[in-house]
């Protein structure tokens, strides 16, 4: 049985493993065995706790290529497309969230001042994240 291991330690060691594997990127599968054999829901929570931490402190931009793996890049040929398909996915969730969700609520309740409240405010992140998702580099 493997020890438990606080986030900052997993997160340490996949960011070094993928320091050191740089340019290449890594799967999950490669940082189990580029992190002295952390499992892999270490490697996943090492990977979060990379993304919400690590990255911005020591300036290394953590991306994903799908169907490769992990890699920490700078270059913007990578992190511009990346940055773009995050933001597209973005939008499609929050746009769906107000056609599916949030608008219908407020046809049902016209007079619900949450309903409203939420529709008035959401309407500038919706124009908001649509440009962005709309972006060239």
């Amino acid at each position: 049985m493997r020890r438990a291991l606080p986030p900052h330690v997993c997160g340490e060691q996949v960011r070094v493993a993928l320091l050191e594997a740089r340019p290449a990127t890594l799967s999950t599968k490669h940082l189990v065995a580029a992190t002295n054999n952390l499992s892999v829901y270490q490697v996943k929570r090492g990977l979060i706790y990379v993304r919400e931490h690590l990255a911005a402190q020591y300036g290394t931009p953590l991306i994903y290529v799908p169907g490769q793996g992990f890699l920490i890049t700078e270059d913007p040929a990578d992190v511009v497309p990346f940055a773009q398909r995050q933001f597209k996915t973005e939008y499609t969730r929050f746009k769906r969230l107000l056609t599916g969700t949030i608008d219908p609520f407020f046809a049902c309740h016209p007079t619900d001042d949450w309903g409203r409240r939420v529709r008035d405010m959401l309407a500038g992140s919706k124009t908001t994240m649509e440009n962005l998702s709309d972006l060239e580099p």
